[in-house]
């Protein structure tokens, strides 16, 4: 096994780990162990034998707060991923296939999004709409497609150029048809690359949004951790078991996902 086949499965271990702490959480920790007002240990509690990761500034255990912050994260990142590699994946097909003034419109609407900045547009979405998981989910997808849709149209109009393409033209297939039989089956593999990666960055910009103060109020993230821990003082407080395993959490998993995303894109376009 190659270095990156090793790395990629190291990277899907730990990945395996989140997922199914992120599943197994809800169904273990007590609702009253994350109710600020039924919690009856003491505040910023540095780690000791009660509370492996001390407390937070309600007396919260931490350890129990990024075990449920797992699943938000992990569930933004995923469908904010799917989002825009869905928008990515159509635009980028339709642009490359018919062509012409189709592809002109398509194409100017993607550059408009790759000019502005995908965060700053992030953040004025999530402030215009209302507060909630859905807004933050679609302000990612809506802001991060449009890599996507370059590659894919690349590798469409690099598919639509081989003769087995030209014959089925010729033989009476329609668009339909070279669209699925032949486009698609190309480029699946390349997305599935990309929306490996494109999770990495959906959990990174959902951390960003909700350190801003622009996440769910009623959902317990890693980005929210870190929101709560800046704005109730942990770093005068020196409470770094408030701040450390939120952000080295979101680093090891954003890493994972690179990881694996890379061997993947090793194993779909092998170097020759």
């Amino acid at each position: 096994m190659s270095g990156l086949g090793r790395t990629g499965v190291a990277g899907a271990a730990v990945l395996a780990v989140a997922a199914l702490v992120a599943v197994v959480a809800p169904l273990l920790i007590p609702a009253e162990a994350l109710d600020v007002t039924r919690v009856s240990d003491a505040a910023w509690q540095p780690p000791g034998p009660g509370h492996w990761l001390g407390t937070d500034h309600t007396g919260r255990s931490v350890a129990l707060l990024v075990a449920q912050g797992t699943g938000t994260s992990l569930f933004v990142g995923l469908t904010a991923a799917v989002l825009s590699v869905g928008i990515g994946t159509l635009v980028g097909v339709l642009s490359g296939h018919f062509g012409g003034l189709p592809a002109g419109v398509l194409l100017r609407v993607t550059d408009f999004f790759l000019v502005l900045p995908s965060l700053v547009l992030a953040i004025a979405l999530s402030t215009v709409l209302p507060r909630g998981l859905g807004t933050i989910i679609l302000a990612i997808g809506l802001t991060s497609w449009p890599s996507t849709a370059r590659m894919v149209r690349a590798q469409t109009l690099t598919t639509e150029a081989r003769p087995f393409v030209e014959r089925a033209r010729a033989l009476g297939g329609g668009h339909t048809h070279v669209i699925t039989r032949h486009v698609l089956p190309s480029v699946v593999p390349l997305v599935l690359v990309n929306a490996t990666l494109a999770v990495a960055s959906s959990i990174v910009a959902e951390s960003t949004l909700a350190f801003l103060g622009l996440g769910d109020p009623t959902r317990i993230s890693w980005g929210a951790m870190l929101h709560q821990a800046q704005l109730h003082g942990a770093v005068p407080r020196e409470a770094w078991w408030f701040l450390l395993p939120p952000g080295v959490a979101i680093v090891v998993v954003v890493l994972a996902f690179t990881l694996v995303g890379r061997a993947l894109e090793a194993v779909v376009t092998p170097k020759r």
